[in-house]
């Protein structure tokens, strides 16, 4: 791919571009576009604009985002029982569609805190319950008779 007339994200409108051509391959995937659609309920206009402001208070510095996202995915991991090909999937959307619109310093940022992102909340989650996880999980304890 000629990279030579992609230019760096440089502002908001970058960030939103980013975000809304992800999400429309996001959403299409077969292996993660349901998790979106028929598990997450995504509505676009209002999800955008806050995925938006994390990615410009990361790459920009223009602190717009005040929030956590990892209850929000510790919730979808209850339903859709998140794997890691899941979050890789999700990267390997996610630094295709930077590659395809943006090239330079911020691009490269984004792809790495992608990387973070999808590697902190898969290990994160690796200890939440997820849709085959028992109701009740007996715990005792050592030398506890049954």
């Amino acid at each position: 791919m000629d990279t030579s007339e992609l230019r760096d994200i440089e502002t908001r409108a970058d960030c939103e571009r980013l975000v809304r051509a992800f999400y429309g391959k996001a959403m299409e995937d077969e292996l993660i576009g349901w998790i979106f659609t028929d598990i997450a309920h995504l509505d676009l206009d209002e999800h955008v604009p806050v995925v938006t402001s994390f990615w410009e208070t990361v790459l920009l510095g223009n602190k717009s985002y005040y929030g956590g996202a990892f209850g929000v995915h510790a919730r979808i991991h209850e339903k859709a029982g998140l794997k890691k090909a899941h979050f890789e999937r999700w990267l390997i959307l996610w630094c295709r569609t930077v590659d395809e619109l943006f090239d330079g310093e911020r691009a490269a940022m984004a792809k790495v805190h992608g990387l973070r992102v999808a590697n902190a909340f898969h290990g994160r989650l690796e200890g939440y319950p997820g849709p085959d996880t028992p109701d009740e999980m007996a715990v005792r304890q050592v030398g506890q008779a049954e």
